[in-house]
């Protein structure tokens, strides 16, 4: 039996439902049920939050989730190999565990959840960026979720958390730290995980701000950062000369030096050129 809630031990879970690792679904399992309950407790207090969790995989986490006092847990899994396991977690904490067969690209958490809501997943490697950056840009800010508590591989968890000037300084760094506080908060081996995969981990907490540091349009800014560092070598006036005829003008008018490279340019400019953008 398992210490934190009396089900049995993942890797027999695991063993009985014949579950591996799929490659191809960017899985890595974590098998340590006093880890999962650690990353759950750096969601922070979740018994009045219902929590979302993308990529459960056999519960470890979700498990977590559930000992820790989660409210309710909506856990959607894309691997249908994974849903009796869950169903098991699901009959012992009866009516606080949903689990949605599915792309977690296309649930809508609020025709299932009721805020407050926490979002904390072990996330696909293969999709992890695109679900935050999408989580970090609607259009309406606040957004649905308070915090984000997700592991990621530790390279990208530091281009989340980075400063300018860097050379982890990015899309990643803007966009999160635009309407967030970030911070990594644990981190992890490859040996912590099944099977081991080659780079270290990370799990990183984003809290939500009641509104973002600058004003800016979400979508303009994104696209502003994403074409500045997908050639950060580059000269802003080079990279950026596809979003505007006079983009030197547009970029001096928000206190930007055209030949300035985007690793350069603080969050704050970044805003005020996506104000100049769209307006």
């Amino acid at each position: 039996m398992s210490g934190i809630d009396g089900l049995p031990p993942l890797r027999e879970v695991i063993a009985t439902h014949q579950l591996s690792a799929k490659k191809s679904l960017g899985q890595n399992f974590l098998l340590d049920l006093n880890l999962t309950a650690k990353i759950a407790r750096a969601a922070g207090d979740l018994s009045n939050m219902d929590v979302l969790e993308v990529g459960p995989g056999p519960g470890g986490l979700t498990r977590g989730l559930l000992a820790e006092g989660a409210r309710r847990v909506l856990a959607v899994e894309k691997d249908e190999r994974c849903l009796p396991a869950l169903d098991e977690i699901a009959r012992h904490y009866e009516g606080r565990l949903e689990v949605i067969n599915g792309d977690a690209l296309q649930v809508d958490p609020l025709a299932k959840l009721t805020p407050p809501i926490a979002i904390c997943a072990n996330l696909p490697y293969n999709v992890g960026t695109e679900l935050l950056v999408r989580w970090l840009t609607p259009t309406d800010w606040p957004p649905f979720w308070s915090t984000l508590t997700l592991m990621f591989q530790r390279e990208v968890a530091e281009r989340i958390v980075a400063q300018p000037g860097s050379k982890a300084y990015g899309r990643l760094a803007l966009l999160a730290q635009w309407r967030c506080e970030a911070r990594i908060v644990i981190s992890l081996p490859p040996s912590a995980f099944t099977p081991p995969p080659k780079v270290s981990s990370a799990v990183v907490h984003l809290k939500a701000l009641p509104e973002p540091r600058y004003p800016a349009d979400a979508k303009t800014l994104e696209r502003v950062v994403a074409m500045s560092f997908n050639q950060r070598r580059k000269m802003l006036r080079a990279a950026l000369k596809g979003l505007a005829p006079d983009i030197e003008d547009k970029l001096l008018a928000a206190g930007i030096e055209p030949t300035e490279r985007a690793e350069q340019v603080s969050l704050e400019q970044f805003c005020a050129l996506a104000r100049v953008l769209k307006s």
